[in-house]
Order: C-alpha cells, then sequence, then structure tokens
C-alpha cells in the first residue's frame, strides 16, 4: 500500500476530498498531508483498529442468504471519511426541510381534499395504482398534520459536481444508528484529525428524535410513555432498533407486549401490570402493523393499533399511510408538489427523470435504455432495477417488457456518474462511490441531522451503495468553511 496524492486518479469524477492530483478539496485541504504523514502501515493498523471496534462493538447488519436464513456480519466501514463545508449543507438543510414539508402537505391532502388532483397538478391515475396508499387512513387528523416523522432522503452528487435528490424514504427508514456508531469509530481511530478539524457533532440525534415523539403524545407530561416497537431479531434493522431504544431511554418492544384494551388506548405489559403507552416510534411496516386494520394473518402487529390512533389516544412514527410518497413514481412528481404547496421552487433538484407513463418519456427510454437506470416504484435496496451500461441485451429486453406490461410502475433516469471519495483497498487507496443519507425530523419543528450516513460500492467501479450488496459506509463530516 501507498499514499500518493499526486496519482490518485480523480480527472474524470467529482472527488469529495480530492479537487486535483495532490490538492485537497477545502476546507479541509490539509486533510491529504494529514493522512500522508500517518504513512500507510499505520494508516492500515487503524483501519483493522475500527474493524477490531466495530466487532468488539457490536455494530452489525443483518442479509438474507439464498438458502432462506440470516446472517449477521459486521458493519463494514472505511476511516476515510467524506467531508462537507458548512456553508454548502446550510442550502442541503434548508432544501430537505423544504421537501419534507411538502411531500407531509402532500400527503395529508391524499387523505382528505386530495386537491392536488382536482388541480390536475398529481394525475389520479397515479394513485388509483399506488401500492402505499391506505384507504383506512383516509379523513385520519394525525398530530400535528405531521404523517412522515423520520424521513431518509438519499443525495447524490454527479460529475459536474451538481447535488440531487435521488429519492425520499418515508416509511421506516434505516441506517441513523450506523451514522452515530461511524463517529464514535472515527473518534477512536482518528482522535488528533477529528480534534482539528472540528467537524459538527451528530450525537445529539437520539435526543431530537424523542423530542420528535414526545411532541406526539396525546396526554400532557413531563416525560411521556414512548416505545420502539420492532418485528423482532429476525429484522435487517434489529441491531438500529434497539439501539435507538437504548441510546433513548425507551423500552424496546414487539407486538405482543401491547394491547389495546376496551378504551381505545394502547397497554404495555409489564411485571407490575399495564402501563399506557403515549407514542410508538414502530419500525413495522403498515400492512403488518394492525391485523384488524391490515393483513389479518399479522403477527407482528397490534390487535387495534389503529383504531387507537384514530382515535387520538397513541401517536405514530411514521404514520400509517405516510409511505404514499414513498414511491419513486411519486417523487417524479416531487418538484411539482414543491411549487403547489410552497409556491417555491424546490432548492434542491431532483435527478432528471422520465416517467414512463407518459408517451414521449416511454419512447426515450426505450431507445436509450442502455445509458439509463430503469427503477420500479416501490423496490428498495438496489433491488428490481436496470442499471443501463452494466446491463445485456437480454436484460433489457426483459425491463422494456416489463415497461409495456405496467409503464406507471416505471421510472428511468440518466446514470450518472457519482461522487467519490478515497477508499482505503488493498493495495492502497482508490476512489470509491458515495451517496449520502441525511435524516430529517419533523414534529413541532423540524430537525436535520449534521451530515447523515455516507454509504459507499467497496467494490471497484460499482455504483450500488447498499450494504446487503457490498456496500459499505463512511463517517461524514460538516466542516466550517
Amino acid at each position: 500500500m501507498e499514499i500518493d496524492w499526486k496519482r490518485y486518479p480523480c480527472a474524470e469524477l467529482y472527488d469529495e476530498l480530492v479537487a486535483a492530483p495532490g490538492e485537497g478539496r477545502a476546507p479541509v485541504a490539509d486533510l491529504l498531508a494529514d493522512l500522508a504523514a500517518l504513512g500507510p502501515d499505520e494508516l492500515l493498523a487503524r483501519q483493522e483498529a475500527a474493524n477490531v471496534a466495530i466487532k468488539e462493538m457490536g455494530i452489525t447488519f443483518t442479509v438474507y442468504s439464498e438458502e432462506g436464513g440470516t446472517i449477521d456480519r459486521a458493519w463494514p466501514f472505511d476511516i476515510i471519511p467524506r467531508v462537507i463545508a458548512k456553508d454548502e449543507w446550510d442550502r442541503v438543510e434548508a432544501g430537505l426541510k423544504q421537501r419534507v414539508q411538502a411531500l407531509n402537505l402532500f400527503i395529508d391532502d391524499l387523505y382528505h381534499e386530495q386537491r392536488i388532483i382536482a388541480d390536475r397538478v398529481f394525475p389520479r391515475e397515479v394513485l388509483a395504482k399506488s401500492a402505499n396508499f391506505r384507504p383506512q387512513c383516509i379523513g385520519v387528523d394525525p398530530p400535528l398534520g405531521i404523517w412522515a416523522h423520520i424521513c431518509g432522503s438519499d443525495l447524490v452528487r454527479d460529475a459536474d459536481g451538481t447535488l440531487y435528490v435521488l429519492e425520499d424514504n418515508l416509511r421506516v427508514p434505516s441506517g441513523v444508528s450506523y451514522m452515530l456508531e461511524n463517529r464514535l469509530v472515527t473518534k477512536r481511530v482518528f482522535p488528533e484529525l477529528f480534534e482539528h478539524y472540528a467537524p459538527l457533532p451528530v450525537d445529539d440525534y437520539p435526543s431530537e428524535l424523542f423530542d420528535t415523539l414526545a411532541a406526539l403524545s396525546p396526554r400532557p407530561a413531563d416525560y411521556p410513555q414512548v416505545v420502539v416497537l420492532t418485528p423482532g431479531i429476525y429484522n435487517s434493522a434489529y441491531f438500529e432498533h434497539a439501539y435507538l431504544a437504548q441510546q433513548m431511554g425507551c423500552e424496546l418492544v414487539e407486538g405482543r407486549d401491547l394491547f389495546v384494551a376496551d378504551d381505545d388506548c394502547v397497554y404495555m405489559r409489564t411485571v407490575d401490570g399495564p402501563e399506557r403507552v403515549d407514542v410508538i416510534y414502530r419500525r413495522v411496516d403498515d400492512l403488518f402493523l394492525d391485523p384488524e386494520a391490515f393483513r389479518p394473518e399479522s403477527m407482528l402487529g397490534v390487535p387495534g393499533l389503529v383504531r387507537a390512533w384514530k382515535a387520538g389516544n397513541v401517536g405514530l412514527a411514521n404514520a400509517p399511510g405516510a409511505g404514499v410518497a414513498d414511491d419513486k413514481v411519486v417523487y417524479a412528481f416531487v418538484p411539482e408538489i414543491i411549487r403547489y404547496y410552497l409556491d417555491q421552487d424546490p432548492i434542491i433538484p431532483n435527478v432528471p427523470t422520465h416517467r414512463c407513463m407518459e408517451p414521449d418519456a416511454l419512447a426515450l427510454v426505450h431507445e436509450r435504455m442502455e445509458t439509463m437506470v430503469v427503477k420500479p416504484a416501490n423496490e428498495s435496496g438496489g433491488y428490481g432495477m436496470l442499471v443501463g451500461p452494466a446491463s445485456t441485451q437480454a436484460e433489457r429486453d426483459r425491463f422494456a417488457e416489463l415497461i409495456r406490461r405496467d409503464p406507471r410502475n416505471y421510472i428511468a433516469q440518466p446514470a450518472l456518474r457519482l461522487s467519490t471519495v478515497p477508499t482505503i483497498v488493498k493495495g492502497g487507496i482508490e476512489p470509491r462511490h458515495v451517496d449520502l443519507r441525511p435524516f430529517i425530523l419533523s414534529a413541532d419543528r423540524q430537525r436535520v441531522t449534521m451530515g447523515g450516513l455516507t454509504r459507499v460500492a467497496l467494490r471497484q467501479g460499482s455504483l450500488v451503495v447498499n450494504s446487503s450488496q457490498g456496500g459499505g459506509s463512511k463517517d461524514t463530516w460538516i466542516v466550517p468553511a
């Protein structure tokens, strides 16, 4: 392994740390020299120390094997951070708040007057085929009018430096625990660099999350009873469920630990008897949340929970039905949604997106499929999509048929040349593609994490950053200019 920043390949892509060969990007231009001064052996030793710390701290994620079982793996982490200047982040923060405010107004409208449909801004047929619209939620008025209290919006930067929103996650967005743990590990392995560059803190997230949830309590109380509802230990995000509950000082519960009584209130079973629950941070998907309202065979939820929520006796975050905006076809309309509800232009643009339901767009997608990324409306984790430049003709033919059968279910975007960050690999330091997932909290006020979870595609040339498909992560530093 060697550290020669003048030989680092950064000419064709936007690198988040290296502005030109041998030249660091402001505001941490000296970071390259600081890393080089450590030397290759010391840098490798610190990477190994980070790997050991992750194992000792029990930071894991779950993947599903082809045999149908689950495997817990240590969280993959690279110690070289991704850095963003504070003045750029101020604009990002404003853009994320704007976006989530408009999406909450949009969700509320869809479950009430549907003005945006009547005014022909949003097509009725898109809503009619939505997999995540819940008729059970029509007419419900959640506390503060907020449906998506926790949102994770994925950001990507193109080769020209433009930052885009790639997608919005408004159902049960995950990953924030890894953002927090990444920071703890970075402090362990780079104490001197951390003190010198002073990235802004992220460790206040658990208290801000608790305050967001507490604001939904139906009862006035200094310390409402908030619980985290998990599907159980076999869920891929169980580490995060347990971590956040512990950090907030809340009980981690499964559906069997709760019940709805005759007074339409939710209670938790304890050794001292039933204890009323005020707010549930649920990490269970809508359809499994309440067998009375959704899937009757579900064993993960709580019978009567939606009834208690509709009666105003418990707060649910995120609210059932919020996923109607967690749809890649809805994503394509977000600029219009922002203009309609806020009378503002989007601060952060969408990736240019073709809606296959529109004839002209459909023809263009068929013509240029080998240059595009084609995505179905409701898949996640990097599954179910076609990456045109890496596809075969047979794969493109298969997707063309899928789009023909249901054009409403697909969008297409140009294959962006995602920005990179130097990453430790066997034999040296090489650029690897990254995205960024900040988290936005909404209740009595909006809060945005100071940075977010940077996910990195560890395989050379890969654009897939998801941990389930070989991706890893980095600490994200927001640094004063």
